[in-house]
């Protein structure tokens, strides 16, 4: 037996394995990754690796094994159908008899176009009658921190939430989530809404960001057509630019503020505060 962690060198994938390794030996853990050489650090430690793609379904044949608890963490492209994806790893785990599927899915509140690829993935894995966990994650600190240049540069957040309100928590936090259902008891067919546990407006963050930069940086709420022209005008794909905009949306409606306390209860502590994403962000 094994807990098998798909997307084990992206960016969340990586903070389940470091936490993983926190709690069980490291033969426990099996790294599901597309590049080896990106995972060389994680062998050393002595990660048993798997080399999978989720758009090649016979790379899944005999990786996972009767027993196993899996995470799915879901995947990134956009335009390659991801329930399709997604379903690849859920028949294999169905035909293995794996002890448990988590996902990770989408708030149930989010009816932003990028909660679909997650509602369908979900309806996938409860036909398929393997025993599943299903990780709702909120938004990330780091989907705003990590791309602080162009705020910086500008003196301004740029948003079409208007006073709308997120609970985000840190990528740690989730990933801390996703490690107590992996190594825990007692989650087999249960529903997880995570969130951070307190939520922030975008004038908030503007403001945390002038305290600790000593800049004056503002909150400029615009509509989603004009939040989606900035995007694109930055680079982004036009459709891609489209959903994040409706994310903006939904968070104006509230549909990102998570009140559950889910997160913390599953991880045993409290979530990562604003101020202190902020600090770590403009720290790295």
């Amino acid at each position: 037996m094994s807990i098998v962690v798909t997307g084990a060198t992206g960016k969340l994938g990586r903070h389940v394995v470091e936490q993983l390794l926190e709690k069980v030996p490291a033969e426990e853990i099996t790294a599901v990754v597309r590049d080896e050489a990106r995972a060389a650090d994680l062998a050393a430690r002595g990660v048993r690796l798997a080399v999978a793609d989720y758009n090649a379904p016979e790379t899944f044949d005999g990786l996972l094994s009767a027993g196993d608890k899996v995470l799915l963490i879901s995947g990134n492209e956009f335009d390659k159908g991801r329930p399709a994806q997604h379903k690849v790893v859920i028949d294999a785990a169905r035909a293995a008899g794996v002890a448990l599927l988590a996902y990770t899915s989408a708030p149930g509140s989010l009816s932003a176009a990028l909660a679909d690829d997650h509602r369908a993935t979900e309806e996938i894995l409860l036909a398929a009658g393997v025993p599943y966990t299903l990780l709702r994650n909120g938004w990330y600190f780091e989907n705003y921190t990590e791309n602080l240049a162009p705020v910086l540069a500008h003196d301004a957040v740029v948003q079409a939430a208007g006073a709308g309100r997120v609970s985000a928590a840190s990528r740690a936090d989730y990933a801390a989530a996703a490690v107590a259902v992996l190594t825990g008891e007692g989650h087999e067919n249960q529903t997880y809404e995570l969130g951070g546990d307190s939520s922030f407006g975008f004038a908030e963050y503007a403001a945390e960001l002038s305290r600790q930069t000593g800049k004056e940086i503002v909150y400029n709420a615009v509509s989603a057509e004009e939040y989606t022209a900035i995007l694109t005008g930055a680079g982004l794909p036009e459709p891609l630019a489209a959903v994040f905009a409706g994310v903006d949306v939904s968070i104006e409606k509230g549909e990102l503020e998570i009140t559950t306390g889910d997160l913390s209860r599953l991880t045993g502590r409290p979530t990562t505060p604003l101020a202190e994403a902020v600090a770590a962000a403009l720290a790295g």
